[in-house]
C-alpha cells in the first residue's frame, strides 16, 4: 500500500523544492561521472533492505548532525535520495542552508533507481 502523505507534509516538500535542484536518473549518470557523492537519507531499516551501490547512508535523523564529518567539502556535488524524492528534497534544502552549494535531490528516489535497473546492494 503506497504511503499517504499529509497535506502539511506535501506543503513543506513543495516549499523546499522551490529552493533546491533536482536530478533525474539520467542526470545522475552525468553527475556520477563528475564524482558526485550519493547519499541515502532513508531510515536504517530501509537502507538494510536495499540501497544504491556506492551510496553513503546518513538517515534524516542524523544527516544535519553528521554531514560535515562525512562530506567536509561544501563545494562537493551531493545527490540525496530517499524512497520517492520527498524526504531528500527536505534534506537538500537543509544542506543548502548549511552552506553546501551543489546539492541535488534525486527525482523519484530509490523507486526510480530500481525502475532504472541501476545496481543495488543489501546490508
Amino acid at each position: 500500500m503506497p504511503m499517504q502523505h499529509s497535506d502539511e507534509f506535501l506543503a513543506l516538500v513543495v516549499d523546499a523544492k522551490s529552493r533546491i535542484r533536482e536530478a533525474t536518473i539520467d542526470q545522475w549518470a552525468f553527475l556520477a561521472n563528475g564524482q558526485a557523492i550519493l547519499v541515502d537519507v532513508r531510515e536504517d531499516n530501509e537502507w538494510m533492505s536495499g540501497h544504491a551501490t556506492g551510496a553513503r547512508h546518513l538517515g534524516r535523523g542524523v544527516l544535519e548532525r553528521d554531514i560535515v564529518a562525512s562530506v567536509a567539502d561544501k563545494e562537493a556535488t551531493i545527490v540525496l535520495y530517499c524512497g520517492g524524492g520527498f524526504r531528500s528534497a527536505l534534506a537538500a534544502d537543509n544542506l543548502q542552508k548549511m552552506g553546501y552549494a551543489n546539492v541535488f535531490s534525486l527525482v523519484g528516489g530509490y523507486k526510480a533507481w530500481l525502475q532504472a535497473g541501476l545496481p543495488t546492494e543489501q546490508g
